[in-house]
């Protein structure tokens, strides 16, 4: 008998890296295969290709008793366009692919691309195309995203230095809450659909996980201020396990010190409310579709003095896999890594 091996033995990241290892690229005009949040692909003169493909099921990733599809719609692009941005790159083009249940009908299908066509809007990118499969049951979302960044403006996850200074776009752990409180409310209604949902105070953070937000114009700014990333990547899976992948692939540690994470107001009401720590959900959130990346120190006082939703969270270290948090008592704690699990 031939022995199996569980996937929660791998979990998410150990299993990326099997499929890496035993599939490497063999075409002469692949730079990047997997490992990166897009492809790099050499297409032409003077730029690269970037693509990226994602993949969202309901009951997974969302759930329609309290996700609009229009928001669904909108999500669904942002996620894609923000595996292109985390390259230092512009999106330009993406297909969709639905995988559809006979309970939608065709003016929820219309409600869903309504919101893909705002992002589209939002991110100045064409929809050119997708498929569409019958599913027994529920709704399965795809979305490839093609765009295109210069040669020698490409950020990889792996080109980190120590002592490059560790840069985080907007703020982290909004989603997270916001999710937890739609669950609550979920929970409320089920057992009383009388109860009116208790969210008045809480629409930042409910929007930062229903809608949110990929960071084009991060990327437009580092451009127009001529400060290059030395390592980017997203944060998806949350600020901690995203700045591990970082970290592994540049070969460096890092140092974060707790007090200068950038958390809302409004996250950390949620997180009061919900008796979560709000560095716990900044850290292990994920889904902010920030952006995590490195610069060099000369370009500190160029980035601080042109941008105004940066916050520079640390810095890199000569110690591989040693990510630590410094705590606003001085102790240092280490940075684990979540990632999912697959569950029976």
């Amino acid at each position: 008998m031939e022995n199996r091996t569980e996937l929660d033995q791998l979990g998410e990241f150990g299993l990326i890296r099997r499929i890496s290892t035993n599939a490497p690229p063999t075409r002469t005009n692949t730079v990047r295969g997997i490992g990166d949040d897009a492809a790099v692909l050499e297409t032409g003169q003077n730029e690269y290709t970037l693509l990226s493909t994602e993949l969202l099921l309901e009951g997974i990733h969302f759930d329609l008793s309290y996700t609009p599809l229009k928001h669904l719609g909108y999500k669904i692009v942002t996620v894609g366009v923000s595996d292109i941005l985390a390259m230092n790159g512009i999106p330009q083009h993406l297909t969709v692919s639905l995988g559809l249940s006979n309970r939608f009908s065709v003016e929820a299908i219309d409600e869903l691309y309504a919101g893909i066509r705002a992002a589209c809007a939002e991110y100045e990118i064409d929809l050119v195309g997708g498929d569409t499969t019958p599913a027994r049951a529920g709704l399965a979302l795809g979305v490839t995203v093609v765009g295109s960044v210069e040669k020698d403006r490409v950020a990889y996850r792996n080109g980190a230095q120590p002592n490059d200074i560790l840069c985080l776009s907007g703020d982290v752990g909004g989603a997270y809450l916001g999710l937890q409180l739609l669950e609550r409310e979920k929970q409320v209604f089920l057992e009383n659909p009388d109860m009116q949902p208790q969210l008045a105070e809480h629409e930042y953070v409910v929007q930062r996980q229903l809608r949110p937000d990929a960071r084009l114009d991060v990327v437009q700014q580092l451009r127009e201020l001529g400060v290059m990333p030395t390592a980017m990547i997203d944060v998806s899976d949350g600020l901690a396990s995203d700045l591990l992948h970082l970290c592994a692939e540049s070969k460096v540690g890092a140092k974060v010190f707790e007090e200068q994470l950038p958390i809302h107001d409004k996250t950390f009401l949620a997180a009061t409310e919900l008796s979560i720590s709000p560095i716990t959900a900044a850290l292990n959130g994920g889904e902010d579709y920030e952006l995590l990346f490195t610069i060099r120190q000369q370009d500190y006082q160029t980035l601080l003095d042109g941008t105004t939703d940066i916050s520079f969270i640390g810095y890199l270290t000569a110690e591989p896999g040693q990510a630590a948090l410094v705590t606003k008592a001085g102790e240092q704690v280490d940075i684990i890594a979540q990632g999912w699990e697959i569950r029976a």
